[in-house]
């Protein structure tokens, strides 16, 4: 049975898409067969793994509006071990049109119910926003793995992001867990860098994952070649970190199902997370390949109307 993955932050332009496709090559590289899920309407997932847009292919807005079979959706990534629900402009009417529907937040999770035994891995790419979209990848998923950019601005929004997984628990998702934190664009010769890193440690201590992932000329040029970094150049730094990545999220789950323990708790830091964002403020072509605000009575928004700033 697959294990769940969403890539959330609702902050866009963390580094959600990137981890996504990189982080799924790696692990299907690593012989864990893995799907990846494009939930966002702006396709960047699709775009990154060499498919261009094409009006007439079928993507996920056919299984969550027309309750098509996913398995007549998934593509074939052209990585060994790999598969694709592709996304496109569509998933924009998708998520208005959920509104209205019975069971709204859960028809990704009925759609993926019948192929979760095909996969060991299966990553869902979620929109920069707290949308149905993302509720429905989040209700569907068995933890979340947050990338934050190691910049001033993430600390601000890291408190937000965690209370918004304690009230998902307490409504739509009650097993839902973190898999992890995941430092993106890191730049060792910036103290700004080593400092948020430093504060998001010391706050989240083991939720933040060993690997970094550094800010990379070869990880953002791969997306335009449509190929993840490890096939455009395996020995640059951003796919020797994704790779490292796919290890340490193997490692950390064989050890979840050896002790019969998730590993983190969406719950712990958000205290920490709102003082680390107030310390913050103080100081200043081709496809070569075959919050702080923590009252229990408030209900998670499921009206569609989140905030979609920002990209991935």
């Amino acid at each position: 049975m697959a294990r769940v993955i969403a890539i959330a932050n609702q902050k866009g332009g963390v580094g959600k898409t990137t981890t996504t496709v990189n982080l799924g090559a790696s692990l299907a590289a690593s012989d864990q067969k893995t799907l990846i899920i494009d939930c966002d309407p702006q396709g960047n997932t699709t775009s990154a793994l060499g498919f261009p847009k094409d009006p007439s292919r079928r993507t996920l807005y056919q299984a969550l509006i027309l309750d098509e079979p996913i398995d007549r959706i998934i593509l074939d990534a052209q990585v060994e071990g790999l598969d694709l629900v592709p996304s496109d402009k569509n998933l924009v009417g998708a998520a208005v049109e959920l509104v209205s529907m019975e069971n709204r937040e859960y028809k990704l999770r009925e759609a993926i119910r019948g192929v979760r035994d095909k996969y060991t891995y299966i990553l869902i790419d979620c929109p920069p926003a707290l949308d149905l979209l993302t509720l429905n990848a989040l209700a569907a998923s068995d933890a979340v793995l947050v990338p934050i950019q190691c910049e001033y601005f993430a600390l601000e929004g890291v408190s937000e992001l965690l209370d918004t997984l304690m009230r998902l628990r307490r409504t739509i998702n009650p097993s839902l867990a973190i898999q992890g934190i995941l430092l993106t664009m890191y730049d060792d010769r910036t103290t700004l860098s080593k400092q948020v890193a430093a504060d998001l440690r010391s706050f989240f201590g083991g939720q933040v994952f060993d690997t970094v992932i550094p800010r990379n000329v070869r990880l953002a040029e791969a997306p335009s070649h449509g190929m993840p970094v490890m096939f455009y150049d395996i020995h640059s730094k951003g796919a020797e970190s994704y790779i490292q990545l796919a290890k340490e999220v193997i490692s950390n789950d064989q050890k979840r199902v050896g002790t019969g323990v998730e590993r983190v708790d969406p719950g712990t830091g958000a205290a920490g997370a709102a003082n680390a964002a107030s310390a913050g403020a103080s100081s200043g072509g081709s496809r070569p390949f075959s919050g702080t605000h923590t009252d229990d009575s408030e209900p998670v928004d499921s009206s569609g109307s989140g905030s979609s700033s920002g990209s991935n």
